[in-house]
């Protein structure tokens, strides 16, 4: 399931191919996980080897992923089974499956629970992940999508694709504190490396919402291209937003002002990530991962993984 049934229509870069395994000699230290939401699987990608190290099943329609804190768990919502999948990225074994709310989308970890926004249910399930079992269900806005966290795992921040707000739940008490105003049908929302920002990619009217950590209101609007889906901010400062709607990238700086053209990628741009080095951008028609050089901003590799990849973390 794409935001609210968004399927849009389905650009030739270097290809590398996938293998299915990985010398346990040598473990990947950075990898990067991609829901398949269509083929029902994981693919993990090695960024040192520079292929995918593992294909792994999970539940039906995969689309959000999470990493703990640690780097020790991936998390994986299967939207159409209505459960989250956790994930040991070392062995690329599934060790749980959890019964969450309807329609999973976004999942996010501190290194006690993990919360997932459940689509078709208004809430937010909160898993304790020492025993991988659902502990709370916290009521959010319409159509909850995405979830970050701050940097110490105090609060936890969920955009709510139909009312257009964030959320704001203080995970001492479990509940929610604070609703902010954003644009209009809120999708991708990521923290920056200092927390002293959050970042919402506002799909209905291709604009970024920047909110200061601080006091939780919104600090600037930008336009970016059409219909921004995900979103990922860099050491830099410089925050990288993929545009399902134009098949772009465009690239802000950490005043929120857009630095240079727009960049090109494959079809359906959904999901955005940064490992500290590159950037990585899910293409749900073209059935690939594209790798993005942040120094040049120009697309370094297109990686082939499962079909219509979406939910994109980085773990170590």
């Amino acid at each position: 399931m794409a935001l609210l049934g968004l399927r849009l229509p389905a650009s030739a870069e270097p290809t590398e191919a996938p293998t299915a395994r990985t010398d346990p000699r040598y473990p990947a230290r950075v990898q990067v996980f991609v829901a398949n939401s269509g083929s029902g699987t994981v693919s993990a990608y090695d960024t040192r080897m520079r292929r995918v190290a593992a294909t792994i099943a999970v539940g039906d329609t995969p689309v959000g992923v999470g990493a703990g804190p640690d780097g020790d768990r991936v998390y994986v919502t299967n939207e159409q089974d209505d459960t989250l999948s956790v994930i040991d990225p070392r062995t690329y074994t599934v060790l749980a499956t959890v019964p969450v709310g309807a329609h999973p989308f976004g999942v996010a970890a501190t290194r006690t629970h993990a919360y997932v926004a459940n689509f078709g249910a208004d809430t937010v399930t909160v898993v304790a992940t020492a025993t991988n079992t659902g502990v709370r269900t916290i009521g959010v806005g319409r159509f909850p999508h995405s979830v970050t966290t701050n940097r110490d795992g105090t609060r936890v921040y969920v955009t709510d694709n139909g009312s257009a707000t964030v959320t704001v739940i203080d995970t001492s008490t479990q509940s929610v504190v604070r609703t902010i105003p954003v644009g209009h049908y809120p999708a991708g929302i990521t923290t920056s490396p200092d927390g002293r920002r959050l970042y919402v990619a506002n799909t209905g009217d291709d604009t970024i919402t920047t909110i200061d950590t601080g006091n939780d209101r919104p600090v600037a609007t930008t336009a970016t291209d059409r219909s921004p889906m995900g979103v990922a901010a860099a050491p830099t400062g410089r925050v990288y937003v993929a545009n399902a709607g134009s098949d772009t990238v465009t690239v802000h700086e950490a005043d929120d002002a857009l630095v240079g053209s727009p960049v090109p990628v494959r079809r359906q741009p959904e999901g955005a990530a940064h490992d500290g080095t590159f950037v990585y951008i899910t293409n749900a028609a073209d059935d690939v991962l594209t790798v993005i050089d942040p120094a040049t901003d120009t697309v370094t590799a297109t990686v082939p993984v499962g079909s219509q990849p979406e939910g994109i973390a980085v773990t170590s």
